[in-house]
């Protein structure tokens, strides 16, 4: 269902008409850039901005540069970017802001990749804190920095300017401006030949003319960060290539112009694309192994390629020659030795005694001749290859000792599995079909019967399907789909706004384990679940219930009325309350439980009655036991747990959901509970909160089981995340919902208060009472 702009007239007003106007003149171009739930947090977005208190001016900014940003990088890359804008806000001025965000759009399309855009944020971001003065007057030029400097270069430019003028404020402005002498020296030196992306669409149209089919080119920076080198590579069926190249010279002095350098390591690429495939010996391959696997390979696509376009063959022959094919040192290390042995593989003309490569030209040929296992051909070439250096006595350091080449790629390629079925859909691949047949076909054609979730084609019969025991297919074999991953926003308590979308939650399958360990446990906790049976028995029942003793009533109690007079007629004052009350008592209520299960979970701690226990033992032992006796009382609740691995991974497993019966099935997921990873909880809370929202119930129970403090692996400040889970709890309390929480930490008192109130939080003095306490605690808040 589409967003339209008419169903946000408060959100409309509070930006006021010139946003409102920027905002409808944008809305088309958003909606077609961005997700359902990226427009609301779009929208959203430009309200955290009007609240800064900036002017209109901000605002009207971001609404014109998002959807160009989101264009060219995904919208993803809008949210970091206006995260990156709120962290600003407090450190420079709104105008600083304003050209930030009209400047996006030219960079994201200039960096064409959202990972080097995240760079460029946080150069910003260093920018800032140790050149202020500087960011105005670079933004202002950035459009020229990054026509002549890769964003490697940019960054080297800026350390330069931050290292001469840390403590004076006008030279920064004037570096940064482009205004002096050495900051035009320092760009000079900077420059680079050509830039990938203004060679992007032209190497595109060539990889198109030369195999009739596109690929997907995305650059990367090899002086920033963590690569190092301008090495091409390919990964989930993308090419990357440096973002830039300058014109290449040989040994011998004959040069090679940055483009056509373009051409052959895109043409090398898109070779490995279409006859390279991964496999699983090259997998487990030794690194001897594999640089020699990578050059025999490299020497097969690129002979293949030239049989369909001989041209290509004297470009990469010019390019194949490096120092090592000059110098022919017999004390060469594997690297350079295979440096050699690559450009004898590719010109027939050039001569070389040395053993290793006489081995490779004489390999070679059986592999070109192999049709059914290649790769084994290749592999047992690599093996003999390597024990033949290792007989001669080769030195080889992985690290130090690879093929090196002006244009050739990494050859990852060859032994690494592409990550996900995306990636596979960008090398053109077919997604997944699904497809609703009848029973004979069912029956009768079906190939696989128990394929995986990552099939290319499922069948989907509309009739249940019975067994010979009488149960149906899909309750014995059939899984249950996991939900797509939820986004929700995390409070920046600093800023005192909302970073949108910012932490992603995964709904995964939980594992399974054995149902009877949970019925071993009940049966040993025989004497604890026969006193909570009594105090369930004590929990007044639902229907009609009559209150006797009631000035007021629905009808008049005939004994009180007795007595009554029975005291008028002795003269005494009699007892005015003779009614009785009726009134129907619904038990309407729901809950959830979510347990806590980062890694802290599997301490162990000294207990009282069982010795050495693990957290997650005693959490185990408490959900099953609550849930026993919430079965038992009939109140509709769920068992959930989480951890997480960063804002991009929070996992939410859900042990049994509202509408699942108590069954062997929901005590086999209990029994299969692990602790691992850390503890986001905001972004847990607010999926729980999601789910129990879902349910019709008037009163709504959230009950958190955890040990520890908030935590993660990607954020620093311990204060942050504190916030964020009190901000998730005031949002859960006006959505209607009641948060409690049992903590196992003995020092949570100091910040759990905080969190969720003087009265919703029980800390446990002695961690084995959690088996009893929990649904002692359930009871008590519950009853009546």
């Amino acid at each position: 269902m589409a967003i339209l702009l008419s169903d946000y007239p408060d959100l409309l007003d509070e930006l006021g008409a010139d946003a409102h106007s920027i905002l409808e003149a944008n809305w088309q171009d958003a909606a077609r850039v961005f997700s359902h739930r990226g427009l609301e947090a779009y929208l959203e977005g430009a309200r955290s901005l009007k609240a800064l208190g900036r002017g209109s001016e901000l605002v009207i900014s971001f609404l014109e540069a998002a959807p160009h940003v989101a264009r060219e990088l995904g919208e993803q890359a809008v949210f970091e970017m206006l995260s990156t804008a709120i962290r600003m806000f407090s450190k420079t001025s709104g105008e600083v802001l304003v050209l930030f965000f009209s400047t996006a759009p030219v960079v994201a399309q200039r960096l064409g990749e959202i990972e080097l855009f995240r760079s460029y944020l946080l150069l910003l971001d260093q920018l800032l804190a140790q050149a202020p003065r500087g960011v105005r007057p670079m933004l202002g030029k950035i459009e020229i920095l990054l026509e002549q400097m890769t964003l490697g270069g940019l960054r080297r430019w800026a350390n330069w300017g931050i290292s001469a003028y840390r403590n004076d404020f006008d030279a920064q402005a004037e570096f940064f401006g482009l205004e002096t002498a050495q900051s035009l020296a320092v760009l000079q030196q900077e420059r680079r030949g050509v830039l990938f992306i203004d060679v992007q669409r032209r190497l595109n149209m060539y990889l198109r003319a030369l195999w009739g089919r596109d690929f997907f080119l995305r650059p990367t920076s090899g002086d920033y960060e963590s690569r190092s080198g301008y090495q091409p590579y390919i990964e989930n069926h993308v090419l990357f290539l440096p973002d830039a190249y300058d014109d290449w010279e040989s040994p011998q002095g004959e040069k090679v112009a940055a483009l056509d350098l373009y051409r052959a390591a895109v043409a090398h690429l898109a070779a490995h694309v279409v006859e390279s495939r991964f496999d699983t010996r090259l997998e487990l391959a030794t690194p001897l192994q594999r640089l020699w696997a990578g050059v025999l390979e490299d020497a097969r696509v690129e002979h293949l390629a030239c049989v369909r376009f001989p041209g290509l063959l004297p470009l990469w022959q010019r390019l194949s020659w490096t120092d090592a094919c000059v110098t022919q040192d017999r004390d060469a290390s594997a690297g350079p030795l295979a440096e050699r042995a690559a450009l004898a593989l590719m010109d027939p003309a050039y001569t070389d005694p040395h053993p290793q490569v006489e081995l490779v030209r004489s390999l070679f040929p059986g592999i070109l001749q192999a049709t059914e296992d290649v790769y084994g051909t290749i592999v047992q070439a690599a093996e003999r290859l390597a024990e033949q250096s290792k007989e001669l006595g080769i030195a080889f350091v992985a690290s130090r000792d690879q093929a090196r080449s002006a244009y050739r790629d990494d050859n990852r390629y060859l032994w690494t599995p592409a990550a996900s079925i995306e990636a596979d859909l960008l090398g053109g691949a077919v997604g997944q079909v699904r497809k609703y047949v009848n029973l004979m076909e069912m029956l009768n054609t079906v190939e696989v019967e128990f394929a995986g979730d990552d099939a290319q084609e499922i069948w989907v019969l509309q009739t249940e399907l019975f067994d010979d025991d009488g149960k149906t297919f899909q309750e014995k074999y059939g899984t249950t789909p996991v939900a797509q991953p939820v986004s929700y926003a995390e409070w920046d308590y600093q800023t005192q706004l909302e970073r949108p979308m910012w932490a992603t939650v995964y709904e995964k399958r939980p594992k399974m384990g054995e149902a009877k360990d949970i019925d071993a446990l009940l049966e040993r906790h025989k004497p604890l679940v026969q006193r909570l049976g009594k105090m369930i028995e004590a929990i007044q029942p639902q229907g009609v219930i009559r209150t006797r003793k009631v000035e007021d009533g629905d009808d008049i109690d005939l004994n009180a009325a007795i007595l009554a007079m029975t005291d008028i007629r002795m003269g005494l004052q009699p007892d005015p309350r003779i009614g009785i009350r009726t009134r129907l008592h619904v038990r309407d209520l729901s809950v959830l439980l979510l347990i806590d299960l980062s890694e802290s979970t599997n301490d162990k701690l000294r207990t009282r009655t069982e010795g050495d226990v693990t957290v997650l033992a005693l959490a185990r032992e408490a959900a099953a036991l609550l849930a026993g006796a919430l079965d038992r009382i009939g109140d509709p609740f769920m068992l959930c747990g989480f951890d997480s691995n960063g804002r991009h991974d929070v996992e939410f497993y859900t042990f049994k959901s509202f509408d699942m019966p108590y069954d062997d099935k929901v005590k086999a997921r209990l029994a299969g509970m692990t602790g691992q990873l850390s503890t986001r909880m905001g972004a847990a809370l607010r999926h729980a909160g999601h789910l129990l929202g879902q349910y019709p119930s008037q009163k709504k129970l959230l009950l958190l089981l955890t040990d520890g403090e908030p935590a993660d692996n990607d954020v620093r400040d311990p204060q942050y995340l504190r916030f964020d889970a009190k901000r998730a709890v005031e949002e859960l309390a006006r959505q209607g919902i009641r948060t409690f929480c049992l903590s196992l930490d003995p020092y949570a008192d100091e910040y759990v208060s905080r969190i969720f109130g003087q009265r919703n939080y029980l800390v446990l003095d002695h961690v084995d009472s959690l088996p009893l306490k929990l649904p002692q605690l359930y009871l008590s808040m519950t009853k009546g």
